[in-house]
């Protein structure tokens, strides 16, 4: 050294902004910068894992459909096919065995991340000390890019203050833009997030189209990165919200599909599976089991309904199938653009959906004044769900209101006869432990990369929490061994790799447990057991049966004639369930809704004008009690006009705006316009006030200017829960409206007045009524152990 300093270091100037600790020396042997991040190997293949939400087996054209799905076959022609590929039946529950690995209620999230009643299979977080996905492909040098529904945070935490530990960003994600929930409007989207903040929309373009943003916005991300970095591989998860309900499509894509469902869901299912014998997807002897006939869900033949049924649902598959025309339009943007740069062949895709198709709920319902069938579908998702002894007005206009089906102004699912036709050739739907319930198409496709044997064809079993393990096999990848300074939990899934190039090879998943709301199942080598159950019965009373490999639609059920395996497999599924956290069951009480850790008393909020939309979950608890009121700080002059408060969409809501001189208090119930008044405003005010009270389940309105009464309206619908689905605007209504009449005529239709701020005032026993509901619910359930 001949600087003088001791032998062994070095002089160290500190930057000052380091703050507190400030060191003069610096060992040899420490390094000058901070250790370099990973570096994947030259050449490392891109990776794509596309998830479709609710789509059922046979929805694309390799699977058996009539869908024109050009650029999915094209993947598959490409890659391999998996006809025994496993999902949850839920849509959380299987993005958390994809990001993770685990078993669903291992990783916290055995149901949609909606509840937290204190049961660690059900806590709705992924576990903190467990590496996800894209944490695994960073660690190895990946950029890490997601689109698209997430759905893996509690919803207490989707507002601006709420936790984001488990958001995309914090866990793995470089880049996300997309919606934490369930769903949203595909049309005029309820909340959009760009990595961890709020994307402020006040209104979309009228061609505007979620499916179409989504791959904009992913097709943006992988050009940034590979201008930024010619050699650095990325993985982008494409997580799509359709199929998912509202079952939303472009004007255009479902003109392209007219006419094509006429003949109805009994032809369609036939056709299917055809097709997929003439294409190896079902093996000869595959024989289509009945309609579903089990309780709740049956299914009747097409040529029962009446012609006006008949058309109806007919367009309601059209608008499905011009979802999945986008879906497949998305996948063809992404593969041009990889083609373009010259990675196409070197990327690897993998395609499947999260369950089966879907079907509404089996309560018993209604029906309107044109169907002779309880099967109908909806026109309004939310009015359906929410109204169970009533017909949403919109569902009884739609036979004259069909074009506007899929458009903005409704919010539609499907008959479930055509849920029953796209998870062709199995029973049932979404939710169910048969195969309609967790059977999905899976294409795998590494042009570069993958050296197939024979056939496309892969019949062995595999399963969701398989897709980490096996990427991680064939890209040679190191898997993270903890998280957070804590030990990560071994895998469950196994690689199928061995697969890729041998038809013939085992499969090396060879038992598996599913549970869905307390529907259970067991898969060993080839054996399958499950149960179908109704809500509220005794779980003793729920009826096994039990399937051999053969028997590939599960028509035959064995459990008489082999009641020894039956009991093995049972026995199986109590052991999986202990060891996965699985147990309680959901027995049907809704005490998993109800229970929730403590709570504050809700407060009185005070949302000043120009704040961005409330957050919807957040809103909910202003409006849940038997009681509550918002009052309007303004200074209302003669000639002001636009949307005072606004809260909700087109899939329900209420507002209060002024129009040419009047106040006027509109609800929409579930896509049915309702207004009242006119209050006339000829002179100043300064104050104004909205009460609401629950009076035989319904709401009654009271419109108070400068402490008068000027408007009461009784027997309004009382919206409960998750509703309304958008959160509250003060001065404009954002995004879907809540009056289409004012949004086609005004648009957002902002106020022009002075208008500072509007304070709701809840119920303050709210958490009071819901103990109270707690404790009915758990008498139910005790009654059934």
């Amino acid at each position: 050294m001949t600087d003088g300093s001791t032998a062994g270091s070095r002089p160290f100037q500190p930057y000052a902004g380091f703050g507190g600790q400030v060191r003069t020396t610096m060992a040899e042997s420490e390094p000058w910068w901070p250790p370099a991040p990973a570096q994947a190997p030259a050449g490392s293949p891109n990776v794509v894992v596309i998830l479709a939400d609710d789509l059922g087996f046979s929805d694309i054209g390799c699977f058996g459909s009539e869908i024109a799905t050009p650029h999915l076959d094209a993947t598959a022609d490409a890659g391999l096919q998996y006809t025994n590929f496993r999902v949850t039946p839920l849509c959380s529950p299987t993005r958390a065995a994809l990001m993770t690995g685990l078993n669903a209620h291992a990783a916290g999230i055995g149901f949609p991340t909606h509840i937290d009643p204190g049961f660690p299979g059900y806590h709705s977080e992924l576990p903190l000390s467990q590496p996800t996905m894209p944490e695994v492909f960073r660690s190895n040098g990946y950029a890490t890019l997601m689109v698209g529904k997430w759905h893996l945070c509690k919803e207490d935490d989707f507002h601006e203050a709420g936790h984001r530990h488990n958001w995309p960003l914090q866990r793995g994600f470089d880049q996300y833009y997309g919606f934490l929930e369930a769903l949203t409007d595909f049309h005029h989207p309820h909340r959009l997030y760009e990595g961890n903040s709020v994307v402020h929309v006040d209104e979309y373009p009228d061609d505007y189209y979620l499916t179409d943003d989504l791959t904009d916005r992913a097709l943006r991300m992988i050009r940034e990165v590979r201008a930024a970095d010619r050699d650095k591989p990325f993985f982008l998860y494409f997580s799509h919200g359709a199929v998912h309900a509202p079952m939303h499509a472009k004007a255009e894509d479902i003109a392209r599909q007219r006419g094509r469902y006429d003949e109805g869901w009994d032809v369609v299912r036939e056709r299917r599976l055809a097709k997929q014998i003439e294409h190896g997807v079902m093996p000869p002897d595959a024989e289509l089991p009945p309609r579903n006939q089990e309780d709740g869900h049956e299914v009747g033949a097409w040529s029962e309904l009446n012609p006006t049924e008949q058309r109806v649902h007919a367009r309601h598959m059209e608008v499905y199938a011009a979802m999945v025309d986008a879906i497949d339009r998305s996948v063809g943007r992404v593969r041009a653009l990889l083609a373009e740069m010259g990675e196409l062949e070197n990327t690897v895709i993998l395609f499947c959906s999260d369950n089966g198709a879907a079907r509404l709920t089996d309560q018993p319902r209604p029906r309107p004044s044109w169907a002779s069938s309880n099967d109908t579908g909806t026109a309004t998702y939310f009015g359906y769900m929410q109204t169970p002894g009533v017909v949403p007005q919109v569902d009884e206009q739609l036979p004259e209101r069909l074009d506007a089906l899929g458009g903005p102004t409704t919010w539609p699912h499907y008959p479930r006869g055509w849920a029953m036709a796209c998870n062709t050739p199995f029973r049932l739907y979404k939710f169910s432990a048969l195969r309609g319930g967790q059977q999905s198409p899976l294409i795998v496709s590494w042009p570069q990369g993958l050296e197939r044997g024979g056939t496309s064809i892969r019949r062995q079993y595999a399963h969701v929490t398989d897709v980490l393990p096996t990427l991680v096999d064939l890209l040679g990848l190191e898997l993270p061994a903890e998280r957070n300074g804590m030990p990560a939990s071994d895998l469950h899934g196994v690689s199928f790799a061995p697969t890729v190039p041998d038809p013939e090879a085992p499969s090396s998943h060879l038992e598996q447990y599913t549970e869905c709301v307390g529907n259970r199942g067991f898969y060993r080598d080839g054996w399958e057991a499950a149960t179908h159950r109704r809500p509220g019965v005794p779980f003793a009373a729920d009826r096994w049966e039990l399937f051999d490999a053969s028997d590939v639609t599960q028509r035959r059920d064995l459990a008489d004639e082999h009641p020894e395996k039956l009991a093995e497999l049972q026995e199986a599924f109590d052991q999986a369930a202990r060891a996965n956290q699985v147990y309680p069951l959901d027995e049907g009480s809704k005490v998993k809704f109800l229970q929730h850790p403590p709570r504050r008393p809700p407060e009185p909020v005070r949302i000043l004008a120009g704040t961005p939309t409330l957050e919807r979950h957040q809103c909910g608890f202003l409006i849940q009690g038997l009681s509550w009121r918002v009052t309007v700080d303004w200074s209302y002059r003669p000639g002001d006009e636009g949307v005072v408060l606004a809260h909700g969409g087109q899939g329900g809501g209420y507002q209060l705006h002024v129009e040419d001189g009047a106040l006027w208090l509109e609800q929409n119930q579930y896509g049915a316009p309702h207004r009242f008044g006119p209050v006339a405003m000829t002179e100043p005010s300064s104050a104004l006030e909205l009460r609401m009270e629950v009076d035989g389940g319904r709401w009654t309105a009271t419109v108070l200017v400068d402490g008068e009464q000027r408007l009461r309206v009784p027997g309004l619908l009382r919206f409960l829960s998750y509703l309304p689905f958008e959160g509250i605007d003060v001065g404009v209504c954002r995004r879907s409206p809540v009056s289409w009449d004012i949004y086609e005529r005004r648009r957002s239709f902002p106020f022009t007045g002075v208008l500072r701020s509007a304070t709701y005032y809840p119920d303050p026993a709210t958490w009071d009524q819901v103990d109270a509901r707690l404790a009915e619910a758990r008498a139910v359930a005790l009654g059934m152990q």
